[in-house]
């Protein structure tokens, strides 16, 4: 039964109704600070720490909560500690609703200082959230205001909280200290290990680095069926992001380990375009993209460019499905579609295919949106700021052939350029303006990517460019390209052959940029 509660929140989320409901089942609450100042204001009954303890607060509000009668009323088990705790002068506390200083967030702050970093470690939040959270068989902790009204619904219902509950919200809790104190040790092992601390000069990678996940759902099996598998969601993650997406389908299968790792790398890659924009992935490798005046024509022409491998696709789209979109992408047999958002009619739409699965992340990350990404190793995580930059880097490229590719081959090398991104090493893309026609990936050797991107493209490659993800390290591939009509080439440079290259493309005719910007994909 909860017959008093201790609430002392930085995030003051739903405060006033959780106090209130609670105040009307007759609970006790007791406060300290901001905290019990915003209840006072707002009219609820509160009893301050301070008269609770019989202590003030000390050293401008850093001692508060620490005290024998506060961790004593919560730890206390029952009857077996009944006298202890009325030595002290204290009463049994039955709900801790606590959530923490905003270090992370402090840290965030453009011009922040290091003293008011350090100000924002919590000490007496974390302490009373382990005490509430250890003793879960008689005590409840609320660290999160998203609980609080299934909680509240429940005491209401019961006058208290099952056994159940209690365990989950003590998980919850140590999860969020856990969380918490690695953001500290992030933080204070970013610093510089000489001199005065500063949070200006900090470490882009920590001694320690704490990655925060909570499993937001089991999978279907991992990326064979023989594999176990569950998706786990980051904390904190972007809003736009693959872990917020909503899903939206006819309630068909679910989506499996390889269907979310496709949908990542086609949103990835939409996100590069400012206009209306479609992807088309199959193992996590475009096969074909494109713009368009709208999503519909967009889609079309972007299934075109490999309508083999679009069938049982991943599509991803950067604008809301309207229902033109929808009628064109039920043409062909796909996975899952992913976009911002869709229309009513669009939904109507898509919804006939039951085993469609629809995606809404309701926003779009830019496609400059900063990171870290990491990958396992054996033991380990191979850890690097996300690959953020494309935009741009053909036009301030340097032009090395004796032509210059025309504003039309510029227009189309952009494109590849931002595809290639994304296609797995050895990646070549061909292209036009406002869509791919050929994609070479994966491969050992990049002339081999060349000749398969080629003949993905067919006839169409004639006339088309050429985006490569690294540099060209014999003249052969592209004297390949050339043969089969490509244009213009845009590639970083950097070999030790590339006045070969160079003198390659010259003899036929092909304009070059060399980037100076590597896109490797692994």
């Amino acid at each position: 039964m909860i017959r008093r509660a201790l609430i002392s929140v930085s995030d003051k989320t739903g405060l006033l109704p959780l106090a209130r409901r609670l105040a009307a089942r007759g609970v006790e609450i007791l406060s300290t600070g901001g905290t019990q100042r915003a209840l006072l204001d707002a009219g609820v009954t509160v009893i301050g720490v301070e008269a609770y303890t019989g202590s003030p607060e000390v050293m401008d509000g850093r001692v508060k909560t620490l005290h024998p009668r506060v961790h004593g009323g919560i730890l206390m088990r029952g009857a077996i500690d009944e006298e202890d705790l009325a030595r002290l002068g204290g009463q049994p506390i039955d709900l801790v609703v606590c959530n923490l200083y905003p270090f992370e967030a402090t840290v965030r702050k453009p011009g922040v200082t290091h003293d008011e970093i350090i100000e924002n470690i919590d000490i007496g939040g974390p302490s009373m959230v382990r005490s509430a959270a250890k003793n879960h068989a008689r005590v409840a902790v609320l660290v999160d205001p998203a609980d609080y009204d299934a909680v509240l619904a429940e005491i209401e219902a019961s006058g208290g909280l099952s056994s159940a509950t209690r365990r989950r919200l003590a998980t919850k809790a140590f999860a969020h200290t856990a969380a918490y104190d690695g953001m500290v040790a992030g933080y204070l092992s970013s610093l510089p290990e000489d001199g005065e601390p500063s949070a200006a000069e900090r470490e882009a990678y920590p001694r320690f680095l704490t990655i925060a996940l909570e499993r937001a759902y089991p999978l279907r099996y991992g990326e064979n069926p023989h594999q176990s598998g569950a998706f786990y969601r980051e904390r904190g993650a972007a809003q736009g992001s693959l872990a917020l997406a909503e899903s939206l389908g006819a309630g068909g299968k679910e989506l499996s380990f390889n269907n979310l790792v496709d949908v990542d790398a086609a949103f990835d890659a939409v996100r590069e375009f400012a206009q209306p924009a479609a992807v088309v992935v199959k193992h996590t490798n475009p096969c074909g993209v494109a713009t368009g005046d709208d999503l519909a024509s967009a889609y079309r022409t972007a299934r075109e460019a490999d309508a083999l491998s679009a069938f049982g696709g991943i599509v991803a789209l950067n604008r809301e499905v309207d229902r033109a979109a929808a009628e064109v992408l039920i043409e062909t047999f796909l996975e899952c579609v992913v976009a911002p958002a869709y229309t009513p009619e669009a939904l109507e739409v898509l919804r006939t295919k039951k085993n469609l699965r629809l995606l809404a992340t309701g926003a779009l990350l830019p496609a400059d949106h900063r990171e870290i990404t990491w990958k396992r190793v054996g033991g380990g995580l191979v850890v690097q700021d996300r690959d953020a930059t494309a935009a741009g880097e053909v036009r301030g490229g340097k032009v090395v052939t004796k032509r210059a590719p025309s504003e039309q081959e510029i227009e189309a090398l952009e494109l590849g350029w931002r595809v290639c991104k994304h296609v797995k090493s050895n990646a070549i893309v061909l292209a036009v303006p406002g869509r791919t026609v050929g994609v070479g990936a994966g491969q050992m050797s990049r002339v081999e990517s060349v000749r398969i991107a080629c003949s993905k493209a067919g006839e169409r490659a004639r006339g088309s460019v050429l985006a490569s993800d690294a540099y060209f390290p014999f003249p052969d591939g592209l004297e390949l390209a050339a043969s089969h009509g490509i244009t213009a080439v845009a590639q970083p440079g950097g070999s030790v052959r590339d006045a070969e290259v160079i003198a390659a493309a010259d003899a036929a005719g092909v304009a070059m940029v060399f980037t100076g910007v590597r896109h490797f994909r692994h």
